[in-house]
């Protein structure tokens, strides 16, 4: 699979050159010499300078700065070591990393573009056993992006003057968002100074402290110590007061936030590692947006209490949350330019682990295998394998909830919401209340996803709060508000302007499964996908009604929850057209990296509360989806555990997340003791599946416990006690990870021929009405997924 630029560590090495004698006269001596020289190049530090950028690849520098190491052979002093920078000596800003012969240091002032590093030794080469300078080549970007995730998204609305930091940087005269005078009192009028595009601003640097009472606090470093200033113990076993420092400021034009404890700090400059335990979690965020705003940052993430208590620091970006935007690319790019803020600030952590729950576990599966050591070990929560492959089946759910409640609204079968699930896949429940209905009754294509299709495929719908302040408005106006939309760079534009769709159904058997198993009739099965239909081209869309548009007003004139406009036209054709995706954008979104594939390494941990009985929308068979992506990529998913933790009769109450932090410290710290043994060999003892009741406490543990999800086996202790639904695609016959974007075709014949319709023999007027749905033929998915890119 072709791969995103990643952190691998670049280096380059210059070697001792041998020693020439050129008399046998000196044959004893020559022999002596060239045994040490040999000896000198079996010892690693004694015969080269090795230069390695560690907060970046050296071609995706960002802000002008980066942090090198330089290993220095033990026949050269510390002291003789130059860095010249551009030609202008830096080597000032190197110290020793204590016991080691390992410089570290931060250069600045780079260009734009193309930049040039030497390490050499002071003075005149002289003898043989001096290294020859290192010469590297560093290609720096702006810290407002992009680096890789190419031009970026315009309208642009600011927070930043919303999160204390101040009005954003006026980089313009006349487009973006304004820029207010201050009046003598420091208050803000009305008088436009100026315009932001990029919405940056000064960093600032604030010192927190948690006090006894709960809650953070402002504080002065240096200056007297509260008498409500809380202690905290870290893992390292140092008990220190509770103090933090926390940096915030834009990257990549998003709002970041780096916190760490530093109970020692006299000022912002200290940067005291006293406190840290050298260890580093990166906080990824959940949600769905379509971008063209800098995010709202969650302070509870911001300043993790669970990870700063504890030593760790904690790294956080509104760019890597999804609810300001589905870019992973973006993402991606963004998350690497953070990383690379905190090394340059506090050098290279001992590990990085990723933590976060829905789109931020997203975030976690996608930036491994995308960003190979972005970060060492990553702690999903409520975890998908990816945001693209789920759009394939949400997208059904509103076709399949108005054929339900409308087209098939006075069938018994679906006034029973339980049976939903026998063509949704996902749960639905007959004692669940439904907004909607004002009854009880309610599947998860309700209650987890509705509003989510509009919000991704309709380019019409959407809005961020303040984009009425954008100049010049027009340029609001021309947002095209969908997911395509904003990953337009990616998937590309069609010929109607639009970007790109991959959403596809063309020959889809909707209750496939349900059919076979004789729970459906031939007759439902048939006017079902007859009539079923799909979506609209972006072009023909129109506006949704109530209950999305007008926001907050409810016109039953106007009610259409199934966004029913925007589906294919189902009056003047039967069988009803399908929808057919653009192989393009199919293409793209594996290519972007964009698609989970399975194919990463590292430790991961993954939990979830068990939220079925609540119709949410993290249904838990999304943990085994990845799973199982794994073990096709990898041939097993032995660096992957699953946990689940019931989430008892009112909803979550134990977080299980502090137990996967000390366990995957554990996990961590046995690899670096013991690196031959792997990532699997090294798991501790609690680094199994498990499950546990609604107090944390275990049910059971083992490697048979999710038995008979991804195999044959006798329902484990854990699948029986949380049983796992499945979704739309899975009942049409899709596979279980959910990975085909669009189904190879076969005809009709072969599949009656080869038994897919399981107990229903289809007579000859049936099968003219499915040769009649499915001209083309039906899915084939034993075959791979039509969208991929050739060569894969």
């Amino acid at each position: 699979m072709k791969k995103l630029p990643n952190l691998t560590v670049y280096c380059r090495v210059v070697r001792v050159p041998l020693v020439i004698v050129l008399s046998f006269s000196f044959f004893a001596t020559f022999f002596l010499i060239a045994i040490d020289a040999e000896a000198c190049r079996s010892k690693y530090f004694k015969r080269k300078f090795v230069v390695e950028v560690v907060s970046s690849a050296p071609e995706q520098i960002t802000g002008g700065d980066a942090r090198l190491h330089i290993d220095v052979p033990k026949t050269i002093p510390f002291g003789r070591v130059a860095v010249l920078v551009n030609g202008a000596d830096q080597s000032d800003r190197f110290d020793p990393i204590s016991g080691t012969r390992t410089l570290t240091g931060v250069i600045d002032g780079l260009i734009p573009g193309e930049n040039t590093v030497r390490v050499k030794v002071n003075g005149r080469r002289g003898r043989w056993w001096r290294p020859r300078s290192v010469k590297l080549k560093l290609t720096n970007y702006p810290i407002t992006g992009p680096v890789f995730s190419g031009p970026q998204q315009y309208p642009f609305v600011c927070t930043v003057q919303d999160q204390g930091l101040g009005q954003p940087i006026i980089d313009n005269d006349s487009e973006g968002y304004p820029v207010f005078a201050m009046d003598g009192d420091g208050y803000q009028t009305d008088e436009v100074i100026g315009f932001s595009r990029d919405c940056s601003a000064e960093t600032l640097v604030e010192y927190i402290y948690m006090s006894t009472g709960g809650g953070f606090k402002s504080y002065t470093p240096g200056g007297d110590r509260p008498a409500d200033m809380a202690q905290t113990s870290t893992t390292d076993g140092l008990t220190v007061d509770y103090v933090v420092r926390w940096e915030r400021g834009t990257i990549n034009r998003f709002i970041y936030s780096i916190a760490m404890l530093a109970p020692d700090d006299t000022g912002p400059e200290d940067l005291n590692r006293f406190a840290w335990n050298g260890k580093l979690i990166y906080y990824f965020q959940g949600g769905v947006a379509i971008g063209h705003d800098q995010g709202d940052p969650s302070s509870s993430r911001m300043r993790y209490d669970d990870g700063l208590s504890r030593g760790y620091a904690v790294a956080y970006s509104t760019g890597t949350k999804s609810g300001t935007h589905y870019n992973l690319v973006l993402g991606g790019e963004t998350a690497l330019m953070v990383k690379e803020r905190f090394v340059e600030l506090y050098d290279e952590p001992i590990y990085t682990v990723g933590l976060g729950g829905s789109g931020g576990a997203i975030q976690q599966y996608v930036y491994a295998q995308n960003h190979e050591g972005l970060f060492n070990a990553a702690i999903p929560q409520y975890s998908y394998p990816d945001m693209v492959t789920q759009t394939v089946h949400v997208g059904d759910c509103e076709l399949l909830e108005f054929y339900m409640d409308i087209i098939d609204g006075t069938n018994p079968r679906w006034q029973t919401w339980s049976n939903r699930t026998l063509i949704e896949g996902l749960n639905a429940s007959d004692t669940v209340f439904n907004k909607y209905t004002q009854d009880f009754g309610n599947s998860e294509c309700i209650q987890g996803w509705r509003g989510l299709s509009p919000l991704a495929m309709n380019p019409r719908y959407g809005y961020v709060y303040g984009q009425e302040l954008i100049q010049p408005p027009e340029a609001v106006a021309e947002i095209e508000w969908t997911h395509f939309g904003d990953l337009v760079n990616f998937y590309g534009t069609a010929d109607d302007g639009y970007a790109r769709r991959l959403w596809d159904n063309v020959g889809v058997q909707y209750g496939l499964a349900a059919v076979a198993a004789g729970e459906i009739t031939p007759a439902e099965f048939l006017q079902l996908n007859a009539v079923i239909g799909g979506w609209n081209e972006s072009a023909d869309m129109v506006q949704e009604g109530s209950p999305f548009y007008p926001p907050d007003v409810i016109d039953f004139t106007n009610w259409d929850p199934w966004s029913s406009r925007n589906h294919i036209d189902r009056i003047n054709q039967t069988p009803v057209s399908r929808t057919a995706g653009d192989l393009d954008a199919m293409q793209a979104a594996y290519e972007a990296g964009l698609v989970f594939m399975g194919d990463i390494g590292i430790p991961i941990i993954d939990w979830r509360h068990y939220l079925e009985e609540f119709l949410d929308m993290h249904n838990s068979h999304q943990s085994f989806a990845a799973r199982q992506r794994i073990r096709d990529a990898r041939g097993n998913s032995d660096n992957q555990v699953i946990w689940f933790t019931d989430a008892g009769p009112s909803g979550p109450v134990f977080d299980q997340t502090p137990e996967a932090l000390e366990v995957m410290d554990e996990w961590l710290e046995n690899i670096r003791d013991n690196p031959d043994a792997g990532v699997a060999g090294n798991k501790p003892a609690r680094a199994v599946d498990r499950c546990f009741h609604f107090d944390g406490s275990e049910i059971d543990a083992g490697a048979e416990v999710w038995n008979g999800i991804l195999d044959d086996s006798p329902p484990g202790i854990c699948t029986a006690e949380f049983p796992i639904y499945s979704t739309s695609r899975i009942v049409a016959g899709g596979p279980f990870k959910g990975s085909i974007f669009k189904c190879r075709l076969m005809p009709v014949a072969e599949a009656v021929a080869t038994g897919l319709y399981g107990v229903w023999n289809p007579n000859v007027f049936e099968l003219l009405q499915l040769e009649q749905i499915f001209p083309d033929g039906v899915c084939d998915f034993s075959q791979p997924d039509a969208g991929l890119p050739a060569g894969w």
